[in-house]
């Protein structure tokens, strides 16, 4: 854990290895398939499991540099089931055209490497998956996101999920390198903090990763790095017509493909 850096107001790394048995709540919060893969099991039966992930979000002062997140995982259950999932995403306050096209062509770009329908598959994914229902908007930008993936050799997808992790730095840190150092007013730090409430409302409501902590009864100061360390919610906020938070705004609520 960092906080009060120059650049980042709050930036963690969580590497995870758990096994042993959990509840079968657990796993349906683990993964989309979870339901069908607790089909057969007496009522209250624990499941057996191993998962290990890695991990990290990184929240920067300067409104106009963006949060980043990743999370690569791998999850096995009793009687060989075993399956990846992770992704890496940005969440923005404001929105710069170019940053977008830099970061998601990046993951484009490493996604080729293995299949080419993988980049269109888990955008499309992480759009949906990082959607507040209850908002009718993006918590943030997306970037890739998959789950339940073990249709191929199980070397080739960790070949995938290293090639993931490995492109976090060169998509992200020549954005923050771009805008740590950008004059901002009070607003625009104002509205950064709303943003960061977004954030935590996801982060509590529907994020697998903290619901599957909670639920495993994991280290509550680990499950909960992710959070911003300050946040702002405040009664019926309308953004300004024609003001640069109406525009990124238009774009949490209707996903736009960036290359």
């Amino acid at each position: 854990m960092m906080s009060g850096g120059k650049v980042f107001e709050k930036a963690g790394v969580n590497l995870s290895v758990v096994y042993g048995t959990m509840p079968q709540e657990a796993l349906k919060a683990a993964t989309e398939r979870g339901v069908d893969r607790a089909k057969g099991m007496a009522p209250g039966e624990r499941v057996p499991f191993f998962a290990c992930g890695l991990s990290s979000v990184m929240h920067p002062k300067n409104p106009f540099a963006p949060t980043m997140h990743f999370n690569y995982r791998y999850f096995e259950t009793d009687g060989g089931v075993w399956w990846f999932g992770g992704g890496t995403d940005i969440t923005p306050s404001y929105l710069d055209e170019a940053d977008m096209k830099h970061f998601h062509g990046t993951y484009k770009s490493a996604c080729d490497k293995h299949d080419v329908e993988f980049y269109p598959k888990f955008k499309k994914w992480a759009d949906e998956y990082f959607r507040i229902p209850h908002r009718g908007e993006t918590r943030g930008l997306g970037g890739i996101f998959f789950d339940d993936l073990n249709d191929r050799d199980p070397e080739l997808l960790l070949a995938f999920a290293e090639e993931g992790l490995g492109s976090v730095v060169p998509a992200y840190a020549p954005i923050v390198e771009r805008h740590k150092d950008d004059p901002f007013t009070d607003r625009q730090k104002e509205w950064q903090l709303m943003r960061r409430g977004r954030y935590v409302e996801f982060n509590l409501v529907y994020d697998r990763g903290t619901i599957f902590g909670l639920k495993t009864g994991g280290r509550i100061e680990s499950i909960l790095m992710s959070l911003p360390e300050t946040a702002r919610w405040e009664y019926d906020h309308r953004v300004e017509e024609g003001s640069r938070e109406e525009e990124v705004l238009k774009v949490f609520r209707q996903s736009r493909d960036w290359v």
